[in-house]
């Protein structure tokens, strides 16, 4: 919804706001943001629907919509200032932000408070969907540790892998540990502080962190813009910036990785979430250069990879057409794309750019696409959904800023 409201503000601000609002009704009262809205009791063929999550039977749930019982990354406070930058001259587009911005402020404290069990400054997810790269190769290691005995998930059937290749898909037993960790997080009532000592799936995520340090920094710039105090806004930033670069840092890979909180260690693998970093303004100058000097490599490569590939095409679980296994996603590289541009790497920003509508003006408003050249120049089409909100948003916020 923060995408697609970013590509409405383009042409139709009130339907920007709305996306907005329409997302928001869901805010639970302890600030927690469900990654589903439920606005219809009627989910036939969407597995996990209303009745799976019971959002009902959660005090600080809302009454009047049912929703999930997870989050993803944060991204809310950067689209709204991206909203406000392109009306600043529109008064009603200023009220709404004013009035919207007390909304995302109880969000990232809900985050602080929460999900920060060591107060680090660092939040973390319970869940891998939480991350915005569900099957990520990132969490196969972690996920094999966590063990299912008979009766520990109730039966489902699933309808993804029905509206979609399979073979691009999560496999059945990557649901089964999906399933494993929302029946965790909805017998505790998704209470962050208690899954904080009993899940086997915690994790300080990259993406996850440097999308609420990016959209700190929003409502900073807002508030600044708008006469809003910002001083806890800034005490958090100031400890989280501080946190990811030292924590997260993995000097071996020269990139950041996630943290594994049970397991006290990192996720040492090479994947995009740790190049978000860039647009968070998280790196040293000497740590960003080292990070885009990594993109430029995957261009300069004899077999040829548009940029950027969602894991490392040099490892051997890299899958160019599994989901968050290898392929090229949308928000993800104009994420990238906005780190570089930050760092003044302005060829190295536009090569994202075009490598990036290119894939669309040959293969379609798809979900997700393959990084290969020579494989993706043969295809009449991109992978997963197509006529995809999100990748539609991105190409309307490329061609309006270019």
């Amino acid at each position: 919804s923060g995408f697609v409201a970013m590509g409405f503000a383009h042409f139709d601000v009130s339907r920007a706001i709305r996306e907005l609002e329409s997302l928001f009704e869901g805010q639970w009262e302890n600030g927690m943001l469900p990654h589903i809205i439920f606005h219809s009791k009627k989910q036939e063929g969407y597995f996990p629907g209303p009745s799976y999550w019971e959002s009902k039977k959660v005090q600080a749930a809302p009454r009047h919509v049912e929703t999930s019982g997870i989050t993803q990354p944060p991204v809310h406070g950067f689209i709204l200032e991206r909203i406000l930058n392109l009306h600043r001259d529109n008064q009603e587009v200023k009220d709404f932000v004013k009035g919207f911005y007390p909304k995302i402020l109880k969000l990232h404290r809900y985050f602080y408070e929460y999900r920060d069990p060591n107060r680090e400054g660092l939040a973390f997810i319970f869940h891998p969907w939480a991350s915005g790269r569900d099957n990520s190769p990132l969490w196969d290691n972690l996920v094999k540790t966590i063990p299912i005995k008979p009766g520990d998930i109730p039966p489902y059937k699933r309808y993804d892998n029905l509206k979609a290749d399979p073979s691009e898909r999560p496999s059945d037993k990557d649901y089964d540990i999906y399933v494993y960790l929302m029946e965790l997080g909805k017998r505790h009532q998704y209470n962050g502080k208690i899954i904080a000592k009993e899940s086997p799936f915690l994790v300080q995520d990259t993406l996850f962190n440097a999308m609420l340090i990016r959209s700190n920094d929003a409502l900073i710039n807002i508030g600044s813009t708008l006469g809003i105090d910002t001083k806890e806004v800034e005490e958090w930033n100031s400890q989280s910036k501080k946190a990811f670069d030292t924590k997260l840092w993995v000097a071996s890979l020269e990139t950041y990785a996630p943290y594994d909180l049970q397991n006290d260690r990192h996720i040492d693998l090479k994947e995009i979430g740790a190049f978000t970093a860039l647009y968070a303004g998280i790196p040293s100058q000497e740590r960003a250069l080292r990070l885009k000097n990594y993109i430029e490599s995957l261009v300069d490569r004899p077999e040829g990879f548009r940029v950027m590939p969602s894991f490392d095409p040099d490892h051997e679980i890299f899958n160019p057409r599994k989901y968050w296994k290898g392929p090229i996603w949308p928000q993800m590289n104009w994420l990238v794309y906005q780190g570089l541009d930050r760092y003044g790497f302005k060829g190295t920003a536009n090569q994202v750019k075009s490598d990036f509508m290119d894939l669309v003006d040959n293969l379609g408003f798809y979900e997700y696409f393959d990084p290969r050249k020579s494989v993706a120049d043969q295809l009449d089409h991109g992978y997963g959904g197509d006529h995809f909100s999100w990748t539609a948003a991105v190409v309307l916020d490329f061609i309006a800023t270019s």
